[in-house]
């Protein structure tokens, strides 16, 4: 059963093996990784992740840290992730929404949140739940859209008008959150794989004319990395 609290996710919900191409593509270079480690290195730590999806990034984590949790909604990929994590005795995967989070009061170190949990005013729940969960000293990183740059940031500015960047900066930093604007890229294998990934993450319209307009298999994207120590 998927909790009452969680917001459906279209892409990731619908499109699961499709997503998996985005996440293959996304931030080749390891950019988003590179910044996380000179702010708050996993190794040794306990780790969460909300919203981990499939748990595609739960065994890069679980490379260094001492113990990776990953927190999913819905139920079928929250068994795909288990299946992924099924050889690691260190990793584990819990149903539940970042609004009540399965875990103890103060044991996490490193919280992740990938585009899982990033429209700023309607968080607080689950900035209260962070609250709880986090040890001293431990840092929780929040990765969006960076919608006032690169050729991905003007694509979701056009899928989600209402998207104000300036008001989800001020209600991250008025929650005590640090910013470090990053410029990574998708870079697909093929083009059929560019395509199936514009299909779902926006219009169909608008997907129709970024294929016809946009060449190749790479696109430059901005993002933020959000992040707080507790």
């Amino acid at each position: 059963m998927i909790p009452r609290e969680a917001v459906p996710s279209p892409n990731i919900w619908r499109h699961p093996d499709v997503y998996e191409l985005e996440n293959l593509a996304a931030d080749p270079d390891g950019v988003i990784e590179a910044a996380m480690g000179r702010i708050r290195p996993t190794a040794g730590a306990r780790v969460l992740d909300i919203g981990c999806g499939t748990g595609f990034h739960l065994p890069r984590f679980a490379r260094s840290a001492a113990r990776v949790t990953g927190v999913e909604p819905h139920p079928a990929l929250a068994a795909r992730a288990r299946a992924r994590v099924a050889g690691l005795a260190n990793a584990e995967v819990l149903a539940g929404a970042a609004q009540r989070l399965p875990v103890p009061d103060s044991v996490v170190e490193v919280a992740h949140a990938r585009w899982a949990y990033f429209f700023g005013p309607g968080c607080e729940p689950g900035l209260v739940e962070l609250d709880r969960v986090m040890r001293r000293g431990g840092v929780a990183f929040v990765i969006d859209n960076d919608a006032t740059r690169s050729t991905f940031g003007g694509w979701f500015r056009r899928s989600l008008p209402s998207y104000d960047p300036a008001a989800v900066e001020r209600f991250w930093s008025s929650h005590g959150f640090e910013r470090e604007a990053l410029t990574m890229r998708w870079d697909f294998t093929d083009r059929r794989s560019f395509e199936a990934v514009v299909g779902i993450e926006f219009p169909p319209a608008l997907a129709a004319e970024i294929i016809a307009a946009h060449p190749g298999t790479a696109v430059d994207y901005a993002v933020n990395l959000w992040w707080r120590r507790y």
